[in-house]
């Protein structure tokens, strides 16, 4: 009996050494779009350079301030995909983290800034050119936290035909009311004043930059059967400053009767919260992934 104890605690150990992912960080693209190098970083995994398969892709945006390293160093990007894999509640798939400043993932109002336009003809495009994707719509998800639960709602509404699963947490979204309201230094903070194209205050800002990335907006006119074309996964803390608006979100779709998942747990705007999150995502994406 020892021994065959001793045999599966080997096999154990084998398993959790062996069946572990990568990660790769500060690589770099050369945009013609944006005209400079961008950063990102990519988890692959444990038996993508001995297998021959294709692999499904998950894009992962970062917050406001962070950068392609967000995901790996502070949310824990590789363990808990490894464990999700090694679960059997995931599928082994590549995650894709770009480097996206404080860019918000939009085409600014300047047009110097075309961070949207990069994502969806060069990011992606390079993305499948160079590892070994899967890559049509029903094998691509996106998700992000903050600016990044922002950013994927933007991606996955407005380009349902390029990803079959999103998935926001605690996603920057608010309504005209709070836009017109907010501090002028938060404003400035955020960097919409450059990002939108408003310097004033009021309904000044609800510019047509505004009001073509603007999330309630989006979800209350884009048909419903389009956006019904993607499975979405959104979730936000009871204490995040940002639980109105996903709220509001969640009241449109659920009023247009688009199909989604809503879940508001216990906790803030933190990377302890979006670290708990992170498996219900990918066993999310995973759901999607498959036939």
């Amino acid at each position: 009996m020892k021994k065959i104890i001793a045999f599966f605690s080997l096999v154990i150990i084998y398993q959790i050494v062996f069946s572990q992912g990568k990660i790769m960080e500060s690589l770099s693209i050369q945009s013609k779009i944006l005209g400079k190098v961008v950063k990102y970083a990519i988890y692959i995994p444990s038996d993508y350079e001995t297998s021959q398969r294709r692999y499904p892709t998950l894009y992962l945006l970062h917050g406001y301030s962070d950068d392609e390293t967000g995901w790996a160093q502070f949310g824990e990007v590789q363990k808990i995909t490894d464990d999700a894999i090694a679960k059997g509640d995931a599928t082994q798939m590549i995650i894709a983290m770009p480097d996206a400043g404080v860019s918000w993932y939009i085409n600014d109002a300047t047009g110097r800034v075309k961070f949207e336009d990069f994502f969806i003809n060069e990011f992606i495009p390079f993305i499948d050119s160079v590892y070994k994707t899967r890559s049509s719509k029903q094998y691509r998800a996106v998700a992000g936290l903050s600016m990044g639960g922002y950013g994927s709602l933007i991606y996955g509404m407005k380009h349902p035909e390029l990803f079959a699963a999103c998935a926001p947490l605690s996603a920057a979204v608010w309504n005209d009311d709070y836009i017109t309201t907010m501090p002028a230094n938060e404003w400035k903070d955020y960097k919409f004043n450059e990002l939108f194209g408003s310097n004033g205050e009021g309904k000044t800002r609800l510019t047509e930059t505004w009001n073509k990335n603007a999330i309630l907006r989006i979800a209350a006119t884009i048909p419903a059967e389009k956006l019904n074309q993607v499975r979405f996964y959104i979730d936000c803390g009871d204490d995040d400053f940002l639980i109105k608006g996903n709220m509001e979100l969640h009241a449109v779709l659920t009023d247009r009767k688009v199909k989604h998942e809503f879940r508001v747990r216990d906790g803030a705007h933190n990377w302890t919260y979006w670290r708990t999150a992170l498996p219900e995502v990918l066993k999310f994406v995973t759901e999607s992934f498959h036939r």
